[in-house]
């Protein structure tokens, strides 16, 4: 056995539906077990939005009672949100933890945000807020559709990588174009921007394709059942703002598409896997017919 000590960051990463949230809250269990004082940091794109956890899937009342989460509900829907402004603030709750003692826990799906957590990533400028609000106000008037076409005559390799659905990756490349920059070609052109700050342990949770599948699309049902089409609706009345907007099944649900809602939200699973497996130094989880109390016996036992 190495006499190194032991990570003192856990890392789980998953696509959505997998159960994430239910598995770093089991972590958090086993860890205040052994005396730690652990504290989960969302790597979340959308659940940072107050009044979409529903829609978004935030941990529940119950899970943040189990384990204390952070950067969850915390921003107005009306407000935009960016990984440059994420990134200082997962940094800075890592770093109190550690400096407290406690064991940091990161939990996300978006690919991009738990990069950031991790590392130091090389981030393109703000664009001029003139700027970026006349994009925005020509995806307003001409849809995400009209727009991704436009990106794909100006820039076809980044347009490839991006869904027409996309708005918050399509706004941002052609910021990028009109700053004389060069948009990204894909969603994982920066794996690692470097060394992790912190010594981390990252774990992938995967689920065999089909059992994945049932599980998303009876999460959808709960998540209407639950509220979300209300959720989406109050936002847009109070004015969401694009990034808040670009949650799994937000203009879904506005038009009472629920079968849309699915199917968006299997074949983003389907690219946070292809994601997931390009990434380096990732312990792989297979929850297929496992419950999260199991997997985060096994988290430990890696971790440390």
């Amino acid at each position: 056995m190495s006499d190194r000590p032991p990570p003192q960051l856990i890392a789980i990463f998953g696509p959505t539906g997998v159960g994430k949230t239910a598995i770093a809250v089991a972590v958090g269990d086993l860890l205040r077990e052994r005396g730690e004082a652990p504290v989960a940091i969302s790597a979340d794109a959308l659940q940072v939005y107050r009044g979409l956890e529903m829609l978004t899937g935030a941990p529940s009342p119950e899970e943040r009672a189990r384990l204390d989460h952070r950067l969850v509900a915390f921003l107005d829907p009306s407000e935009t949100f960016s990984v440059g402004e994420f990134m200082p603030m997962a940094h800075q709750e890592i770093d109190r933890a550690l400096a407290d003692g406690r064991r940091p826990i990161v939990v996300g799906g978006t690919g991009l945000y738990l990069r950031a957590a991790l590392t130091e990533l090389s981030l393109a400028p703000a664009p001029p807020p003139e700027l970026r609000a006349r994009i925005e106000a020509e995806l307003s008037a001409r849809g995400p559709a009209a727009l991704h076409e436009e990106l794909r005559s100006r820039a076809p390799a980044a347009a490839a990588a991006i869904e027409p659905s996309d708005r918050t990756r399509i706004v941002r490349s052609l910021e990028l174009l009109e700053l004389g920059a060069e948009p990204p070609r894909t969603e994982d052109s920066e794996l690692w921007a470097g060394d992790v700050r912190v010594p981390t342990r990252l774990f992938g949770i995967t689920m065999e394709r089909e059992a994945l599948y049932e599980q998303i699309d009876a999460r959808v049902d709960a998540m209407v059942e639950g509220g979300a089409a209300d959720e989406a609706r109050h936002a847009a009345l109070a004015g969401a703002s694009r990034t808040a907007r670009a949650a799994l099944g937000f203009e879904e649900l506005l038009v009472g598409d629920v079968e849309g809602m699915k199917r968006n939200t299997r074949q983003y699973a389907r690219r946070q896997l292809t994601w997931m497996r390009k990434l380096r130094s990732i312990d792989v989880l297979d929850a297929t017919g496992r419950d999260p109390a199991e997997l985060a016996e096994r988290i430990i036992e890696v971790a440390g």
